[in-house]
């Protein structure tokens, strides 16, 4: 039976999608709950025990890649089956890892490379492929299901690393997916309508062969670069939250609820910011969060008392959770729909790598300098390259005449 977009079962098709990226996307928000623990058992610098993160989000990034293409070739339900199987394995590899070199491997090739990738950009890419008139809101709430799993996750971790210990809670969470997962995949047999446009769809959007008045490649590349900057900026607070309440002397608790917070408020945003981007579109989208990111940022530097970051990890995961969603948007509007799995796969899986990027370097700067302070510096000045690439880009669009061709 061959369903529309838009329809009923897109709906349900969201459902499980949601319930999917929460569950797959646990890794990279438990590795930052229980770093502090990680870090004084292996007895390594905070920069080594900010390795695994980055392994886990290399790893993340270029299996979306691989992912996308299997799921283009044989639906996406194949992929999401293979991620199962990696967190699965995963997580009780990394529980019983003996140091923290096995820790990280087990993270980047296993977490990362064959677990969670497999339930992010496929996933984005499926659902802007479901929905037409509500796109935007549509990837926003697949989307959200990342931030949806920071919210759940580090209570629930911090909870289970207290009681039972951080080896028992991975190797737990690895049963969990294991068993969890395979059942919401089957759900996702159908091929999505818009797989093969229609003869009128493909000639819409063979006009757009110069997106932004660029060439494909140049575009991309930009869109690419303005991933990486922004989730550098943005792995800061995410990744090193949980450290830095511990070294304020707020104990990691505080951090793991702020955590928890901050990726709340995320929720929030990424549902606003779809509502938003089918109005002014995905750029214009991109434009505002990165603004509204920076200001976040900046709050950190002269505020650091409880309750001060508790309201500024609230405002942060408000500010920015419609950042990456909206890259995907932006791929749609101005790329073919052909075009949509590999492209969307690629500019996500540079915000992943941004994530890896900004994780490890932040760890670095405060084994350099011994405190967070330039690392949320150096935050605010990759946030400004994003800003600057997306200033750019939307001065192009009136200039060239792009089209939402995508949309048809």
């Amino acid at each position: 039976m061959q369903h529309l977009p838009d329809s009923r079962y897109a709906a349900w098709r969201l459902a499980f999608t949601l319930a999917l990226m929460t569950i797959g996307s646990s890794a990279m928000y438990v590795v930052a709950v229980v770093l502090p623990a990680v870090q004084a058992e292996f007895g390594v610098a905070r920069a080594d025990a900010s390795l695994p993160y980055t392994l886990l989000m290399i790893g993340f990034g270029a299996g979306g890649m691989l992912m996308g293409r299997l799921a283009d070739r044989f639906g996406v339900m194949v992929p999401v089956l293979i991620g199962a199987s990696g967190l699965g394995a995963g997580f009780i590899a990394a529980g019983l890892a003996p140091g923290i070199v096995g820790f990280a491997l087990a993270h980047g090739a296993l977490l990362g490379l064959a677990g969670s990738s497999a339930t992010f950009a496929p996933l984005v890419a499926d659902t802007s492929l479901w929905w037409v008139r509500r796109r935007g809101i549509a990837v926003a709430i697949c989307a959200s299901g990342n931030y949806l799993a920071g919210a759940l996750w580090p209570p629930i971790v911090q909870h289970f690393v207290e009681s039972a210990g951080w080896r028992a809670t991975y190797i737990g969470l690895g049963v969990f997916c294991a068993l969890a997962m395979p059942p919401l995949a089957l759900a996702l047999r159908a091929r999505p309508p818009a797989a093969v446009p229609s003869p009128a769809a493909a000639a819409s959007a063979s006009g757009a062969g110069r997106p932004f008045g660029l060439s494909p490649l140049h575009a991309q590349a930009l869109l690419c670069v303005a991933g990486v900057a922004c989730c550098v900026a943005m792995s800061m607070p995410q990744v090193h939250i949980v450290a830095y309440c511990a070294d304020l002397g707020y104990g990691a608790a505080r951090g793991a609820q702020m955590l928890s917070l901050m990726l709340a408020c995320g929720i929030a945003s990424r549902l606003v910011s779809g509502l938003i981007c089918d109005r002014i579109g995905g750029l214009r989208t991109l434009l505002l969060g990165s603004v509204l990111q920076g200001v976040a940022l900046l709050l950190f530097l002269p505020f650091d008392g409880l309750l001060s970051l508790y309201v500024i990890s609230g405002l942060f995961g408000l500010f920015q959770g419609g950042i990456v969603p909206s890259y995907a948007i932006i791929v749609r509007e101005h790329f073919p729909p052909a075009e949509a799995g590999a492209r969307v796969g690629t500019v996500l899986m540079c915000t992943l790598l941004g994530m890896a990027l900004g994780g490890w370097m932040s760890g670095k700067v405060f084994d350099l300098t011994g405190s967070y302070h330039a690392a949320f510096v150096n935050g605010l000045a990759w946030n400004a390259l994003n800003l600057a690439i997306a200033l750019l880009l939307l001065r192009r669009v009136p200039r060239w005449g792009a089209r939402t061709a995508a949309s048809a």
